[in-house]
């Protein structure tokens, strides 16, 4: 019998998560046998990473699988509604399934595929459930400094995604900045009292002290995006931080393929390099791709304000004080 208690996994750092807002717990366990022909005995709820939600499933076959769950509400860069965010992630994790299959990149971590095929299985009309195999090692947290042989393999392992073929079920990020209609709202109604919870009227006095400096940032941003051309998009993982990365015994793997798209490759190379573009000459040389400084200002600058965006979205929104709501205060009271 499915045993859905939830506790901590540990992982030094890790944020703690609240369950997934509007989910089911005991949806789960005919999910997974509906959609793999998993039979779980024992669930825990793994509180790591952002985004998305997390289990250690253990089966009656005595293998062990990662089981996310998806918030459709919560994935803006496919767009702004549920269908569309489910296509797009849909499309997402077929195109990691294929970097493994069709490309032998050996590093990602692709969804296994339901007994239909697919990469994701529906329940109702908010969330998604994947499976992906089990990966023993070590991971660490998004603020975490790369060790220099980490940072070196990693290069090479992005060099290696960029130069795959562009697969068919590939999304394309045209905009890397979807939270900015939330932002600039925000900023226009910065004057009006904000009644979504109890975060909502601090985020407002503190977006108040900063709101000439993000429009300031806003306006850098357009500039810096009107100079980008897109002339050589590549596969990009997206958010390729150490957040992101499994270090087994003897070699890096790259988990979170949600974000996976085609881009200009500074997509990624903006946090494998210093904040005048240097350090990236391992990059340089295995692919012979030379670095944009505007293209990499301009990710940078966009998950500054994306984060920003997000948090402010969120505290404008209906909520409560919860474990989530918290960590997302400290991380917007801890932002530029």
């Amino acid at each position: 019998m499915l045993n859905p208690r939830a506790r901590a996994a540990p992982v030094p750092s890790a944020p703690v998560r609240t369950l997934p807002e509007g989910f089911d717990v005991s949806r789960l366990a005919p999910s997974l046998a509906q959609g793999w022909g998993i039979v779980p005995t024992e669930a825990d709820y793994l509180a790591v990473g952002f985004g998305s939600y997390h289990w250690g499933v253990s089966g009656d076959d005595g293998r062990r699988h990662f089981v996310t769950v998806d918030d459709l509400d919560h994935k803006p860069w496919f767009g702004r509604t549920r269908e569309a965010a489910h296509v797009g992630l849909a499309k997402a994790f077929d195109t990691a399934r294929d970097l493994i299959g069709d490309c032998a990149l050996e590093f990602v971590v692709a969804p296994l595929p339901t007994t239909q095929g697919t990469a994701i299985h529906r329940v109702g009309e908010r969330h998604t459930v994947a499976v992906f195999p089990f990966v023993e090692g070590r991971s660490g947290d998004f603020g975490d400094e790369l060790t220099p042989t980490d940072r070196a393999e990693l290069l090479h392992l992005l060099g290696r995604l960029h130069r795959a073929s562009p697969q068919a079920a590939t999304p394309r990020v045209d905009v890397p900045f979807p939270e900015r209609g939330d932002l600039e709202l925000a900023l226009q109604e910065v004057d009006r009292t904000w009644n979504g919870g109890p975060y909502s009227e601090p985020a407002r006095a503190w977006l108040v002290d900063r709101s000439a400096t993000l429009r300031r940032q806003l306006r850098e941003f357009d500039r810096l995006h009107g100079q980008l051309t897109h002339d050589d998009l590549v596969i990009t993982h997206g958010e390729p931080h150490p957040g992101n990365l499994i270090r087994g015994d003897d070699h890096l793997v790259l988990i979170d393929w949600d974000t996976v798209a085609l881009a200009p490759p500074e997509r990624d190379l903006w946090m494998l390099s210093g904040p005048d573009g240097q350090a990236l000459t391992e990059y340089v040389d295995a692919t012979g791709h030379e670095v944009d400084p505007a293209a990499l200002a301009l990710y940078r600058l966009a998950w500054s304000l994306g984060d920003v965006g997000s948090f402010i979205s969120l505290f404008r929104a209906g909520h409560e004080h919860t474990e989530d709501t918290e960590q997302a205060w400290d991380s917007l009271t801890g932002s530029t």
